[in-house]
């Protein structure tokens, strides 16, 4: 049998077959549902054409409503984490197309077979594609999907463009780029990169100026895509958040302006983001993926300094900014520093692989089959850890959560990354539960929140109105950053929030979230029931129903699973304790056992249950 030249095979066609592959198992470990934190503002936004929290990702929002509304089955947010899986493995093909310039570009030097470029190549790709913080994004809807894809476009725009000098392939790099801008501003960090190796191959004469000028109106019109903001804003969509209508809250939206307060807040911060980047970067790519990537690193700077230099820039700068963003969830803002690695990874295995071509005297074949295999190294290492295809814990929360809820009820919570972001989903896109009003309550220290719940839920608003602008007049000085008084501001806050609670208990029943401050409550009973507390005038003894929560098993561990877990046994520890203060110490007892079904290693209910003799 003749062997096939894997010479002979295009490399778009083993780039497609690389994303292939790792499609198929993002399919098998991808979310069934809603996932934490902002995956369910975005499934709703997406669906209703509506506009998500800063930076207000337009791109995506459109091509999200494209996947909602595609004849295949599955409800909208499966749609849409099928968006994720498809985004980032088309992501991989560009990655696979960089992998190989760069690997070429060693090869020169080295005379190798075209079998070990492009088995060199695909294993960087797999290393990559398997890293952990780069497979999740492949899970569930976010906006790190499309970003991976666009950087990637780009990237591999920019070396072709390095390699070949030609206006257009520049021309098509500055219009992706600006493109890039209207899914996530952190594409800013590819630019000290991008213009180095812009001028590293052209120069910085004035001809190079004078392209750069040309090319400025390209990268507006795919920036122009942020007029999306504005125009919807003005129709006044379901989901409307910072209400980007005018120039000025246009500015704040893009801007990111209420996140302001945690970049570049203190320089512990900083050291601490950094620690933990660097003790985690070597699990990220199996351990394997790091040494490959230094001596991918060694191996280009010897081939060429100015692609290394190039790639340590991106990596540095994208390393710089992240660790100053003082978030818990910052994993995703080093992906750029991660596609670098996952690169030079690809370099690193053309190195090893040349060497064990001349010390083993095997054919490219071989060598390229073993180069290949050590990308399935990071597959076999983070399968489980990545795994969500049996994560249900976010959808079965919120409807446990709702389920705690009787019609007609108010709840006032800040649980964004665990059900209020989620409950958009239920409700705006479900139609589940639409006759409970959600107010988050950190969201009502921003105006646009309190107009859009007067769109949403007027009549609300409307039992509280004096104290809603009382506070307003005094939030608009503080937005527009002029003289205030903090403690007003704080005074109005809580006189609005209690406004809220005591008005509404008229219409129907209150409810908070036990992380709810005492000062919003004073005054009140609060009756456990379920995951929330039912906010009551009257301080004699209401009969409660004990926690009846349909969850199903998920073994995955993080620090947002851990705390599900934590809320659910923290629904049985306050149940407990006010049968306790009943003087019904047995039913208490049972209640405090039941919870630690749900979190078995609370210290807080092995003290309740031994402080029972049980």
């Amino acid at each position: 049998m003749k062997t096939i030249s894997l010479s002979r095979v295009p490399p778009l066609a083993i780039a497609v077959l690389v994303a292939m592959c790792c499609l198929a198992v993002y399919r098998l470990t991808m979310l069934p549902g809603i996932g934490f934190i902002d995956s369910g503002e975005l499934v709703a936004v997406s669906h209703t054409l509506g506009i998500a929290h800063p930076t207000g990702y337009p791109l995506f929002t459109m091509l999200g409503w494209i996947f909602c509304h595609l004849p295949f089955g599955g409800e909208e947010v499966w749609r849409l984490n099928v968006m994720a899986s498809l985004l980032t493995s088309a992501s991989l093909v560009f990655f696979f197309l960089s992998a190989r310039m760069l690997v070429a570009v060693t090869v020169k030097r080295l005379m190798l077979q075209r079998e070990l470029i492009l088995a060199a190549a695909a294993g960087g790709t797999l290393v990559l594609g398997f890293s952990r913080t780069f497979w999740v994004q492949a899970l569930a809807v976010e906006v790190y999907s499309l970003h991976l894809l666009l950087i990637s476009l780009v990237l591999w725009l920019v070396l072709t463009a390095h390699q070949q000098p030609s206006g257009r392939w520049w021309m098509l790099a500055a219009y992706t780029l600006g493109l890039s801008f209207t899914n996530h501003m952190t594409t800013i960090l590819l630019l000290p990169g991008v213009l180095y190796l812009y001028f590293a191959a052209r120069g910085a004469g004035k001809e190079s100026w004078r392209a750069v000028g040309r090319m400025v109106p390209v990268f507006l019109l795919g920036l122009s895509v942020y007029l999306y903001l504005p125009l919807r804003a003005s129709s006044v969509p379901l989901l409307n958040w910072g209400n980007p209508v005018s120039l000025e809250r246009l500015s704040w939206h893009l801007s990111g302006k209420q996140y302001r307060v945690w970049i570049f807040s203190s320089t512990d911060a900083a050291w601490r983001q950094l620690s933990g980047f660097l003790s985690g970067l070597p699990s990220e790519f199996a351990v394997i993926g790091l040494v490959l990537a230094v001596v991918g690193l060694v191996g280009l700077w010897r081939a060429s300094r100015h692609l290394a230099y190039g790639l340590a820039l991106l990596f540095v700068v994208c390393v710089a900014y992240a660790i100053n963003y003082d978030i818990h969830d910052i994993d995703s803002y080093f992906l750029l520093a991660y596609c670098c690695v996952g690169l030079l990874a690809g370099v690193g295995l053309m190195v090893i692989g040349s060497w064990g071509m001349r010390v083993s005297g095997w054919n490219g074949w071989i060598v390229g089959t073993l180069v290949v295999a050590v990308g399935v190294i990071p597959l076999v290492t983070h399968y489980r850890a990545v795994d969500q295809s049996e994560n249900y814990l976010v959808e079965d929360y919120t409807r446990n959560l709702l389920r705690s809820v009787k019609p007609g009820g108010v709840v006032f919570s800040y649980q964004w990354d665990y059900w209020v972001s989620a409950s958009y989903t239920f409700q705006y896109v479900r139609g589940e539960r639409t006759d409970v009003t959600v107010v988050d309550k950190e969201l009502l220290r921003r105006s646009w929140y309190l107009t859009e719940l007067s769109v949403r839920h007027p009549a609300f608003m409307e039992r509280c109105r004096n104290e809603v602008e009382a506070f307003r007049k005094e939030l608009y000085k503080f937005e527009h950053e002029l003289p205030y008084d903090g403690a007003v501001i704080e005074a109005r806050f809580v006189g609005m929030i209690r406004a809220m609670i005591g008005r509404s208990m008229a219409s129907g029943p209150v409810y908070v979230t036990p992380e709810i401050e005492e000062q919003f409550t004073q005054g009140y009973q609060r009756v456990p029931e379920g995951l929330v507390f039912r906010v009551i005038s009257d301080t004699a003894f209401v009969a409660a129903d004990a926690p009846d929560f349909v969850v199903r098993p998920f073994g995955g561990k993080g620090r947002l699973e851990s705390v599900v877990w934590q809320l659910y046994a923290g629904a049985y520890v306050t149940y407990g304790d006010y049968l306790l203060r009943q003087g019904r110490p047995g039913e208490a007892r049972k209640a405090y056992k039941d919870g630690l079904i749900y979190d078995p290693s609370s210290q807080l209910l092995r003290a309740r249950v031994a402080a029972l003799g049980g």
